[in-house]
């Protein structure tokens, strides 16, 4: 059990501003001499990238779909044990959840299971009474709302001294501040959401110039004491154990290209015995020497394919790896690489590593969401009929035979076939979570075991 001070920051809808001023405060609270522990709600890659620059350590996603609410709570109590404040960005609406017609793994379930007091944003632009009636229907839509303050987005300061005051009156929230329109600081989007924050010319400046604004504009010490008012919350992650005690390499791909991993996952392969190498498909050579399994996370391919394509000697690298029996492990931008071809942005075509006879191009967004994954024969990860819950969002469609399992919606029911598999790799768009199913990942640093075995006979 720990006392665990922590918030949310939610909004009524996607495009809210909850990134923006998450890192502002997470960044305003570090220069504050405070130590933060930043999370995210849901199974985005990219806002907690951003997260990360602003608190300069990892930033976790708690995901009441992909983990259990033992496994949300045993993420926020370790992550935050040795922080003085967690700040949690919600996703979505603050009430859309499984299928856009519950509240099941929203940020308002999340908030509810671990008790965490939240600030709604509220966009304050183009309305004002409005806004209170608002607020009041987020405040009492749920009976545990636990929606303890309002925070104004797009708002000036001279809007928000006419506003405040106002909304507390009809509301009975406390409004804790406003976030003025700064178009320097904005951050920019792309298909799959915001630009990674490693893309971002100058990231750190910007965001230093935003906690100097909402050091000026937000509450931060009634933010803190709303924070504290949160009960202490008990929660553990289940044990690990090492797989074996002889060192196993795995090689990781991260570089822009490559970089959509949830730290958890990387956290439980270590734990299971792997020691993380990580290498650049776009800079390096080759693998790193003596690798025993890869890792092919997501990622932007697509923007580096001709770049990727140049790089002969890594391309042949991992089709060699692969062909020789390294264990393989590959999610949506890694799977893309794995292909004979990828298409560009701009429809060009270009060579990637070859390991999958088939081409990749953009085919539009079909196939998005939250999906469980069933197996439909054994394979390197699981047997047949095992499963694990995951997250797809992508535009590139591949032309391969992908059969080696069955998606399904969690509400829709709608269902495709996923995930190209052979003796030694698992390949498809999914991006896999693996405290959905621990299975998963011990038998890949199995897989990992058996290769090192077997080549030092």
């Amino acid at each position: 059990m720990g006392n665990c001070p922590r918030i949310m920051l939610a909004s009524q809808q996607s495009g809210g501003g909850k990134t923006t001023v998450a890192c502002g405060i997470l960044k305003a609270l570090l220069n504050r001499n405070y130590k933060p522990a930043a999370f995210k709600c849901g199974p985005d890659y990219i806002d907690t990238m951003f997260h990360s620059k602003a608190a300069g350590t990892p930033s976790q996603n708690l995901d009441l779909f992909l983990a259990d609410e033992i496994i949300a709570k045993g993420i926020l109590c370790e992550y935050s044990s040795e922080c003085d404040i967690s700040v949690i960005e919600g996703a979505m609406g603050y009430y859309d959840g499984l299928g856009g017609c519950t509240d099941t793994a929203s940020s308002w379930h999340l908030a509810n299971a671990t008790q965490t007091p939240t600030v709604l944003i509220v966009n304050a632009r183009g309305a004002s009474l409005s806004l209170a009636a608002s607020a009041i229907g987020f405040a009492s839509f749920r009976k545990s709302s636990m929606i303890k303050a309002l925070l104004l987005n797009n708002c000036s300061e001279a809007l928000y001294n006419t506003l405040r005051p106002m909304l507390e009156k009809e509301t009975g929230l406390k409004v804790v501040g406003y976030i003025p329109h700064i178009k320097e600081i904005s951050f920019e989007s792309r298909h799959l959401g915001l630009v990674t924050a490693d893309e971002i010319e100058d990231i750190k400046n910007k965001i230093e110039k935003l906690a100097e604004v909402l050091s000026q504009t937000v509450e931060l010490d009634q933010l803190i004491k709303i924070a504290d008012t949160a009960p202490s919350l008990t929660g553990a992650l289940p044990e690990i154990k090492r797989v074996s005690c002889k060192p196993l390499k795995l090689a990781v791909a991260k570089d822009k290209a490559f970089c959509f991993y949830y730290d958890a996952n990387l956290r439980v392969l270590a734990e299971l015995g792997c020691e993380l190498v990580f290498f650049s498909p776009l800079y390096d050579k080759q693998i790193p020497k003596q690798a025993d399994g890869i890792y092919l996370g997501g990622g932007y391919p697509e923007l580096y394919a001709s770049q990727l394509s140049q790089n002969k000697t890594m391309l042949d690298s991992i089709f060699n790896a692969v062909a020789n029996g390294v264990p393989t492990l590959a999610e949506c931008g890694g799977f893309m690489y794995l292909h004979k071809a990828l298409f560009d942005n701009n429809g060009k075509k270009y060579k990637m590593t070859g390991v999958i006879n088939a081409e990749c191009k953009n085919g539009g967004l079909k196939q998005f969401g939250y999906i469980k994954l069933s197996a439909l024969d054994n394979n390197m990860l699981c047997s047949c009929g095992e499963s694990i819950n995951a997250h797809e969002f992508h535009y590139w469609q591949s032309d391969c035979q992908e059969n080696s399992f069955i998606a399904n919606k969690p509400v829709s029911g709608k269902s495709w076939n996923s995930i190209y598999t052979d003796k030694n790799l698992f390949a498809g768009f999914p991006h896999l979570y693996f405290y959905s199913n621990l299975g998963f990942a011990k038998r890949f640093v199995n897989a990992m075991l058996n290769y090192k075995e077997k080549i030092t006979e």
